[in-house]
């Protein structure tokens, strides 16, 4: 097990990663203010892996209730959320009652969120059983849930009190699912180390086959880097935006396809392309770069071209992102491979040639 820690201050809080965390009970009862939990899973993953996790807890003295949501994307929303607080309320959850995410993005999401909301903030433990959740989403304390209008629009920031990335539950995940994994992984050696990025390039079949010293050495490199951008910036202020490289883009190919269509890591897969044309048309990025961002995009089985969608359509959708500020759209674009910036100056004429070929 290798453990890295989100410096926070008196909010800091480990993130455990390695193989059968789930039976390491050991890792989630120090934080626990009292020992009652409620495990939110969905349909996919609670068979698999939810009495795994029950056992665990309860052999060290822990109460355990359960919900389990619906699976996918489309059930990020206030009806599925509210599932959540009715098995809080119909067991008289307490202020000192722990939630635990057992699941990828979508549960990891709407149990922070739950927790942030629920009697004004509980605790919350994620236990992430994807490659995109266990790199990304939760890392950091951005919760929420999704609107047709905008995806991740509603929520808050609220952090868990420790992540345990089993990289045993890896073996279970679809092949697409775990693509769509590696596009968060991508994304961390092209904002912040080219070397990773190389390494990423050269060890890609390694990854896709799950080589355990390879997908270890991929989570811990992405979650240490997510944990530096968020310890210096918690709340999104600036410097996390970089974090959204390819997002923009992507969250509009995602409600313009309507949500499920396309996973999100596909999206921010074919995003991250796009940020690289854009970020070549405004003269930072050579031919060659974005050739490179397109073959490592490829090689992880993902697309490196986005969905045709109307302009108007791209541009709607992409207004309601939320680094706009000012109703000007804002961007993470390249300076270079391992160098993000965050810019308003694009014009509306680049990005139809872009988004329009």
């Amino acid at each position: 097990m290798q453990t890295l820690t989100v410096d926070l201050g008196d909010r800091s809080y480990p993130i455990h990663i390695g193989p059968g965390l789930l039976d390491r009970a050991e890792l989630i009862v120090p934080h626990l203010p009292q020992k009652r939990v409620m495990v939110v899973s969905n349909a996919t993953v609670a068979p698999l892996y939810l009495a795994r996790l029950t056992a665990a807890l309860e052999g060290a003295g822990v109460t355990v209730a359960n919900v389990v949501l619906p699976d996918g994307e489309a059930y990020k929303t206030w009806e599925t959320l509210n599932l959540v607080f009715d098995a809080l309320l119909g067991q008289r959850a307490e202020r000192k009652t722990t939630l635990i995410a057992l699941g990828g993005g979508v549960v990891g999401d709407m149990t922070g969120f739950a927790a942030a909301c629920y009697q004004r903030g509980v605790p919350f433990v994620q236990v992430p059983t994807t490659l995109l959740s266990q790199v990304d989403s939760s890392v950091g304390g951005k919760t929420g849930i999704n609107h047709p209008l905008g995806k991740n629009m509603i929520g808050a920031f609220h952090q868990p009190q420790a992540v345990l990335a089993d990289t045993d539950t890896l073996q279970t995940l679809p092949a697409r699912e775990l693509s769509a994994g590696l596009a968060e992984v991508i994304k961390y050696g092209l904002i912040r180390d080219v070397e990773f990025l190389a390494w990423l390039e050269a060890n890609m079949a390694r990854l896709r086959a799950l080589d355990p010293a390879a997908i270890t050495h991929a989570i811990h490199r992405s979650c240490e880097i997510k944990a530096q951008v968020v310890a210096a910036d918690e709340r999104e202020g600036g410097l996390r935006a970089i974090l959204n490289l390819g997002h923009t883009f992507g969250h509009a190919i995602e409600s313009g396809m309507g949500y499920g269509n396309w996973l999100h890591g596909e999206a921010v897969a074919a995003g991250m392309v796009l940020a690289a044309q854009t970020s070549r048309r405004l003269g930072w990025l050579g031919d060659a770069d974005v050739a490179r961002t397109r073959a490592i995009v490829r090689a992880a089985g993902l697309p490196d071209a986005a969905p045709e969608l109307p302009f108007d359509t791209w541009i709607e959708s992409m207004g309601h992102d939320k680094k706009v500020e000012g109703g000007r759209l804002r961007f993470v674009l390249l300076k270079q491979l391992g160098e993000a910036v965050i810019t308003g100056e694009v014009p509306e004429t680049a990005l139809r040639e872009i988004l329009i070929p």
